[in-house]
């Protein structure tokens, strides 16, 4: 795995030895190996127990991570790509469309990093433009004239901010996100699988249940912008991970989101199935909840939902 990451150095050196072994195929190596495999396996477990929060955000940037469409072809059935804004283009860093999960038809939407040099620059490298937001939101009305819940993908650094998109309107496609989302009258679910970057994920995580992979992040700016802003050096981006409180952990204890999704030993980059199971039985649960519930009470918890993250005082004015 070329594109390991340097705390894995340790778990990979064993892995390799335990490979080495096996391949001898030697009878005399069983014992060898079955305390080598004791070895990693509490290795690993040590390694992923105690990550920092740099260190989780290198695992959801990490090149080998499922992406959104990878999660489509595990989880999904009949997925039916759909394109375009009906105003201005495709934007091909949302994927959505129509398709069936659990037997259910539902509307997916998500954004695409892209894997390979050439997709990432056709995939903007997950940051959407004004039409990707858009291409999101007629989906989601879409999904509420046929009563279809919806499901989306978060992996984004953030919403496109050239030029091109900032006249087309970026601002007003990612605030008119949050408006319509909020009103709803259907399940919506959210699921930051890698990077949740600022209003570029947000503009389409607006929902009812808001869950994440064990080493996703979600947070209003990436580590190296916030390093940059107050310190004047990128450099000190883990430095600003820790105070940022932007892992799975942090954000669940602070009522930011309502779930962790568990990861496969070694994280989701090491095992696309796993991860994909895990994700499965965690939104079945969730859907089968919420399809319960009558379209004005989606609507008011999703209200009350968003009304209730952060803390606040109160100080009345001197008279």
């Amino acid at each position: 795995m070329p594109e390991a990451l340097e705390f894995e150095q340790p778990l990979l050196e064993l892995e390799a030895r335990i490979a080495e072994l096996q391949a001898q195929d030697d009878p005399a190596q069983r014992e060898e190996i079955a305390k080598l495999e004791e070895r990693l396996q509490r290795l690993r477990q040590k390694t992923f127990a105690s990550l920092t929060a740099w260190q989780t955000t290198q695992m959801a940037r990490h090149q080998r991570r499922p992406h959104t469409r990878d999660f489509y072809r595990l989880l999904l059935e009949d997925f039916i790509e759909l394109h375009g804004d009906r105003l201005y283009g495709d934007d091909p860093a949302i994927v959505g469309g129509l398709a069936r999960f659990d037997g259910h038809g539902i509307v997916v939407i998500g954004h695409q990093k892209g894997r390979e040099t050439r997709e990432k620059i056709a995939r903007n490298f997950g940051m959407p433009h004004p039409e990707g937001y858009r291409k999101a939101l007629r989906l989601m009305q879409l999904a509420e004239k046929f009563g279809k819940p919806v499901i989306s993908f978060i992996d984004t650094p953030g919403a496109y901010p050239g030029v091109g998109a900032e006249e087309r309107g970026q601002a007003e496609a990612i605030a008119r996100n949050l408006r319509e989302m909020a009103a709803l009258r259907i399940p919506v679910v959210a699921v930051v699988t890698g990077e949740g970057g600022s209003g570029g994920a947000l503009a389409i995580s607006i929902a009812n249940r808001v869950l994440m992979l064990e080493h996703a992040v979600y947070s209003v700016i990436s580590p190296e912008g916030c390093a940059a802003i107050l310190w004047g050096d990128a450099a000190k981006a883990s430095e600003a991970a820790e105070i940022m409180k932007i892992t799975a952990r942090d954000l669940f204890r602070l009522g930011v989101i309502d779930a962790i999704v568990s990861e496969p030993p070694g994280g989701a980059h090491r095992d696309w199935e796993g991860a994909a199971a895990n994700l499965r039985a965690v939104l079945t649960e969730h859907l089968r909840e919420l399809r319960t519930k009558s379209p004005e009470t989606l609507v008011t918890e999703r209200y009350d939902k968003f009304r209730r993250i952060g803390a606040f005082e109160e100080e009345s004015l001197p008279r």
